[in-house]
């Protein structure tokens, strides 16, 4: 992953120009006092070649040193002005109208608000499409996409897929209007603290960066507007994002796509979340082809994370993974055997059921807790796929094969 260069290292250019100039200064005043010089001894003329030298050995080593810090800073950035003049000219402007329905004294009255979003465009087996989140266009007509270059089209959403907030449109619009953003795969590249940018339209204003660093990833949220419904394998970031952000894109340092902005959590005072880009890439295909995505995992269990007052309760010295509270009746961990809570107990004034199985590992990658479970299922597997997961029972560790199914439509 690439990053930005250090604060200091227009610092440390300056320094090393300077040095170099003292260095040739010192060659030119030696070189001349040796030319033109009134004889002096022998060993004193000895001498002083030996230090011209010197310097001139120093001088080529702080001129490679700058020449290799200097190329080293072009293959960290592109810097957030350029990566801004590349970047924009593919984000869009995403609109639409929505009916709502508020009740009055005189019976059910019907409105039509606009709502307004951001996307980005993106290249599919040579054919252009805007991705953006689903909870934009969702329910919306007459949806329009406005390029930077303030020309607007029809759209129509080609795919959508709620449990990942992804939408996919197509647009009747000319293919000069299309500039892809390269999109990585963001499970192996994101990292916290590393900086990111994030243009979108907030509040309308078309065309707005802001930035900010990589938080967390592996977060999981709830969609405002689905409260019933999580979003599992999200990045955290700091970058400020507003209403109108929505569907824009997060980008690295080398203005690739790592994430797709959302600004419909409940409750986040502030924090900014993105849809990671591993899963705009595995989507993608389907929901261009298809028009839906199925193949998100369901493990059929609810649970908490554990905590070292749960473990103390349950007689367990284990304090991290997920204590199964409940097992879905005919799911993929009911089939497998995994249980549930069989009492009830009360610890710091909440209810909880204990006595079930505590899971601390899927594949052998460690559970700390519920956010990690999730992310692993939806970042590394697939309905269908067989997983082993290891758990606690009375005590005990030992692993189940799961046969994980699939999520429902919501």
């Amino acid at each position: 992953m690439q990053t930005e260069p250090k604060k200091g290292s227009r610092g440390t250019y300056v320094a090393l120009v300077v040095l170099i100039l003292l260095a040739t200064a010192a060659v030119a005043f030696y070189d001349s006092t040796l030319t033109h010089g009134n004889g002096g001894a022998s060993a004193e003329i000895s001498s002083l070649q030996l230090q011209v030298s010197n310097l001139q050995q120093v001088n080529s080593a702080l001129q490679s040193q700058l020449a290799s810090k200097a190329s080293n800073t072009t293959l960290l950035g592109i810097g957030p002005e350029s990566l801004y003049v590349n970047a924009s000219r593919s984000v869009v402007t995403v609109q639409g109208d929505e009916v709502t329905t508020r009740n009055t004294f005189f019976g059910p009255v019907k409105s039509i608000v606009v709502v307004q979003g951001s996307g980005f465009v993106a290249n599919f087996q040579n054919s252009y499409y805007i991705v953006t989140n689903n909870h934009v266009v969702n329910g919306a007509s007459n949806i329009t996409v406005t390029f930077s270059d303030g020309n607007a089209y029809t759209a129509s959403v080609k795919g959508s897929d709620q449990h990942s907030d992804l939408a996919v449109l197509s647009v009747n619009a000319p293919t000069s209007e299309y500039i892809p953003l390269p999109i990585v795969a963001s499970t192996q590249a994101v990292h916290v603290g590393e900086s990111v940018y994030a243009i979108g339209s907030p509040f309308g204003l078309s065309g707005s960066m802001t930035f900010g660093i990589v938080s967390q990833v592996g977060r999981t949220i709830t969609e405002s507007t689905n409260a019933t419904l999580s979003i599992a394998n999200v990045i955290q970031f700091s970058a400020p994002i507003n209403p109108g952000n929505s569907g824009g894109p997060l980008l690295d340092s080398a203005g690739e796509v790592i994430g797709i902005t959302t600004a419909a959590v409940s409750n986040s005072a502030g924090l900014g979340f993105a849809i990671p880009s591993s899963t705009i890439s595995r989507e993608l295909s389907s929901l261009v082809t298809t028009g839906k995505y199925s193949l998100h995992p369901s493990f059929g269990i609810e649970g908490v994370d554990m905590t070292y007052q749960l473990a103390k309760a349950t007689g367990s010295n284990v304090t991290y993974g997920v204590l199964v509270e409940t097992v879905t009746s005919g799911g993929a961990a009911d089939k497998a055997g995994i249980r549930g809570g069989t009492s009830t107990a009360t610890i710091e004034g909440s209810s909880y059921m204990i006595g079930g199985d505590i899971i601390v590992s899927v594949n052998g990658a460690k559970v700390v807790d519920i956010d990690s479970l999730a992310s692993f299922l939806e970042g590394n597997t697939i309905a269908g796929q067989t997983i082993q997961v290891g758990i606690i029972r009375s005590g005990s560790m030992m692993t189940v094969s799961v046969t994980l199914g699939s999520l429902p439509a919501p």
